[in-house]
């Protein structure tokens, strides 16, 4: 009797370590697992069809959980086979449908559902066609419901456009007919839990040791900074390293639409844009927020994206006091940045009415670095050049010059021979040692430098 009691304690034991272990850790299911899992799915799927849809999801979680415990007790299974079978299972029925291996895969970075049966993702900076699919377009829109909902926000007739996030962080955009004719659509850019390193870019080939030497000099030494490129290019990712560098002593605010960035000093404010959602809620914009910052006393402005009228406010915190402010910024080019993006965005800004010389003026005096970056056709992201803003020329338009840029035909980066007088000497007037080596120009020489960027 004392042995089979034994053995009863011994296997409850190993029951409640095996539920410990599966409820708090991340269920990667091998491929058996997974076909199990995609079997029940379906069965399950269709025998709640209209439970799925019409009740919510707390009401019937309890009865869906037996029915997928009743499947599994059906297998041959390992007592842990069949835990981690009914976690992934569950996951995907209870949490966002059949996007739920997509967001628990680690390398995928992007998911759009662009109609119910038409899903696909991006992994490695690939665009892959997902074979799963929603059941009809109720079942998408009520995980997008779903969604919104546990954000706060709401998605209807009145509404048919939102912006919200899931609880990692991720950034979530859907939208519903009339807006999308076709059907709803849904879009989440993943939360990256991993902030990338400097080192992490040199070993992903996306700058050279030159070229981080040089950002890391320029962040510690107030100069300020634009992170400029297309969508998906990586500039929040790019912002994020770049900000790891700012002083920990420093007062800093970051201003962002959805919070992603991840710093790591002790004196951040984070403070986040907001859509109003009645008559009576106050739309907290970006213009709103850099206002209100400017009188929260920091010594930098953290931007996670300029798009409209408040980079009139930004580009005057940046020549006033604030230097060293950093944002990223949509464009193709740092020229364009300067000439064709900055000035669409300042007539947004109703409040003010500069000419084209003073608005080149202002950008001239407050931004010094911008720092371009590009994805690739085969799905690398580089900074593809790194320059510096000289004034006005001759036509009173901002002068940019390029620094470090990628060279195609090269297949890597290299220095243009210019050296940026200006912004050796600010960062030399905050007590930082910089090797002016970093700027000749090496023909066919592999030289290897010894940088001090840490």
């Amino acid at each position: 009797m004392s042995i089979l009691k034994d053995k009863f304690i011994t296997n409850r034991t190993e029951k409640e370590n095996i539920n410990k272990k599966i409820k708090e850790t991340h269920v990667q299911p091998t491929e058996q697992e997974q076909n199990t899992a995609q079997d029940i799915i379906r069965k399950v799927s269709e025998q709640y069809a209209e439970e799925l849809i019409s009740k919510d999801i707390s009401d019937i979680s309890n009865q869906i959980a037996a029915t997928v415990r009743e499947y599994c007790n059906q297998l041959d299974l390992t007592y842990e086979e069949q835990k981690r079978i009914e976690k992934t299972v569950l996951s995907t029925v209870l949490g966002h449908g059949p996007i739920e291996p997509l967001l628990q895969d680690n390398d995928v970075s992007e998911i759009v559902v662009q109609k119910y049966d038409n899903i696909v993702y991006e992994k490695d900076g690939i665009i892959h066609k997902s074979e799963v699919s929603f059941v009809d377009e109720n079942h998408l829109r009520t995980i997008i419901n779903r969604i919104v909902q546990k954000a706060g926000r709401q998605i209807n007739i009145m509404t048919p456009i939102v912006d919200a996030r899931l609880e990692d962080g991720s950034r979530v955009n859907a939208t519903i007919p009339p807006v999308s004719p076709d059907g709803a659509t849904l879009t989440i850019r993943k939360f990256n839990n991993k902030a990338l390193s400097g080192n992490d870019y040199l070993a992903l080939g996306s700058l050279n040791r030159p070229m981080l030497y040089f950002l890391n000099a320029c962040v510690r030494g107030r100069i300020s900074i634009f992170v400029s490129g297309g969508t998906g290019t990586g500039k929040t990712t790019l912002l994020n390293m770049l900000s790891a560098y700012v002083p920990s002593n420093e007062l800093i605010i970051t201003i962002e639409d959805t919070c992603e960035l991840k710093l790591q000093q002790p004196n951040v404010r984070r403070m986040e844009v907001r859509s109003s959602t009645s008559s009576d809620m106050l739309t907290v914009d970006q213009k709103i927020l850099v206002r209100n910052a400017l009188r929260q006393r920091p010594d930098r402005i953290i931007l996670g994206e300029t798009r409209d009228g408040s980079i009139v406010d930004l580009i005057s915190a940046m020549s006033s006091g604030h230097d060293g402010s950093i944002s990223t910024i949509h464009a193709n080019d740092p020229e364009n940045m300067c000439n064709v993006r900055i000035p669409i965005l300042y007539s947004m800004n109703k409040d003010v009415n500069f000419s084209e010389k003073s608005i080149a003026m202002q950008i001239s005096e407050a931004i010094q670095v911008i720092v371009q970056i590009k994805r690739f056709p085969d799905g690398s992201r580089k900074i593809s050049q790194i320059s510096c803003v000289e004034g006005l020329d001759e036509n009173d338009k901002v002068k940019v010059v390029d620094i470090f840029r990628y060279d195609k035909n090269k297949k890597g980066f290299i220095a243009t021979g210019y050296v940026p007088r200006s912004i050796i000497e600010k960062i030399r007037s905050q007590n930082i040692p910089f090797q002016e080596s970093i700027f000749e120009v090496k023909r066919g020489e592999k030289k290897c430098l010894i940088l001090e960027y840490h």
